[in-house]
């Protein structure tokens, strides 16, 4: 039995790992690279011949866990893709978004080097089209959680709450090797605790190997106010400045978390009447799932819904599908709330909204979630001057804020008491979704706290498991 780490290795983004079991051949995660530093591999021939896979088992829908299914499929992969019910509700919602916005992007980027009269050999194309994201969803199968399923008759596996996003998963693998059980699980994103709309990550009492993220490994969750107390406050203030507030917002999640507190603020009186934009159809679709899937989100807020307050319907909140109406929310006159894709400024309609409001010094950008390295978004967080955008530059005169405790990630404090839950030491922790300061930091203050063998893995290297 191996294992090889095809991805978010000392890097957060473009998660897959390779396990080959005897003659069984299966990916945990096919996600895209989003750093800019590491695009180039979304295109390359895959590491693994596609065809010979038997699985891939999803651990939540997030395009860098699952955004490069369908060009997996495209190169020849037939397998089952097995995932939990609601990721089984989701996958479609992002898979076919994901792909059209692949087309839009491709002729977009036609366009203008036609424009801009660029000469040369080169073809834009999609990284994959609709036709094969639909091909992909002909493949996959739900699997409900806590419910053991075979993979082959000596390696079975089990999807755990990883309290991430709707449906996400820790993907438990149990594996008969010589006469003997070994037990891994991949942690995909691991959330935190006590947060609105979903439970509670799985804590395990023992396990032989750990796949664990790594992403806020160096650091915790810094504010020392209240998720609502700080969105109150930056909407008061860009208000009064007469700006709009600009919140690059993740379709699954963030975006109905974001509302659950902005719903909060509006009926509690704490912020003036605005109008609210959830500018993304796919974020509109996601809320949706959310809403068919009740069953899957916590007591608080379900209690809602039992007094008849849906988290997701309050005043002045505006809804937008079509591409016509979100470009007339940048006619409006007064200050709005605007929330849209991507969270990382990497396409989108918040690049549009972006190119209309961050070089005004009244606005506000805020981001309400993690920025991989070298996105745009991440580059506007770190302070750059000056960004491009669709082929132009601005300079970047709106006020840039940041709230890490929408943070759909468990922190330095959070991911040792995840570990904290073992009563064993495993054979081996393997710190992957973090760059690798973050992923360093963490190794170090496991091997120090607990004395575990820990490893960070390079992209492509192999590990004998045994």
């Amino acid at each position: 039995m191996k294992i090889q780490f095809l991805g978010a290795c000392q890097q957060v983004t473009g998660s897959c790992f390779f396990l080959e079991i005897d003659k069984l051949r299966l990916l945990v995660d096919c996600g895209i690279f989003q750093e800019r530093a590491y695009l180039n591999r979304n295109w390359d021939p895959f590491p693994v011949s596609p065809s010979s896979l038997d699985y891939i088992l999803l651990t939540h829908v997030h395009l860098d866990h699952a955004g490069l299914i369908p060009r997996l499929v495209h190169a020849g992969f037939k397998g089952k893709i097995l995932m939990t019910t609601a990721s089984g509700a989701l996958l479609p919602v992002v898979l076919l978004d994901s792909a059209k916005i692949q087309e839009e992007d491709a002729s977009y980027k036609r366009k203008r080097h036609k424009k801009e009269g660029r000469k040369g050999p080169f073809q834009v194309n999609p990284l994959y089209t609709v036709e094969d994201a639909e091909q992909s969803l002909r493949q996959f199968e739900e699997v409900p959680y806590e419910q053991t399923t075979s993979l082959d008759q000596n390696v079975s596996v089990v999807f755990h709450e990883a309290g991430h996003i709707l449906g996400s998963a820790m993907v438990e693998l149990q594996i008969r090797l010589k006469q003997k059980t070994i037990r891994m699980v991949i942690s995909g994103d691991i959330g935190q605790k006590d947060k609105p709309l979903i439970k509670d990550p799985t804590v395990f009492d023992s396990m032989d190997y750990i796949v664990m993220e790594s992403t806020y490994g160096a650091r915790d969750h810094e504010d020392q106010e209240d998720v609502e107390t700080q969105l109150e406050k930056y909407i008061l203030s860009t208000v009064k400045s007469g700006g709009n507030i600009i919140i690059p917002t993740f379709a699954i999640e963030r975006a109905q978390e974001l509302l659950y507190h902005l719903s909060r603020l509006v009926r509690l009186d704490r912020i003036p009447y605005l109008m609210m934009f959830l500018d993304s159809p796919m974020a509109l679709d996601v809320t949706e799932v959310f809403l068919q899937n009740k069953e899957e989100l916590d007591d608080e807020t379900l209690e809602l819904f039992k007094e008849g307050e849906s988290p997701f319907r309050f005043p002045g909140l505006r809804f937008v599908r079509s591409t016509q109406e979100s470009k007339a929310i940048n006619q409006i006159r007064g200050s709005c709330v605007i929330m849209a894709g991507s969270g990382m400024c990497t396409g989108g309609r918040v690049k549009h909204h972006l190119v209309n409001n961050i070089s005004r010094p009244e606005s506000t950008i805020l981001f309400v979630g993690y920025q991989a390295r070298g996105t745009l978004g991440r580059l506007i967080v770190d302070g750059r001057q000056d960004v491009r955008i669709h082929g132009q530059t601005y300079k970047v005169r709106a006020k840039i804020a940041q709230i890490e405790g929408f943070s759909a990630h468990a922190d330095r404090s959070a991911l040792h008491a995840w570990l904290d839950g073992l009563s064993s030491p495993p054979k081996k922790v393997f710190l992957v979704h973090g760059e690798k300061e973050g992923a360093q930091s963490l190794r170090d203050d496991i091997v120090k706290t607990k004395g575990w063998n820990v490893e960070i893995p390079e992209y492509k290297m192999e590990y004998e498991i045994t």
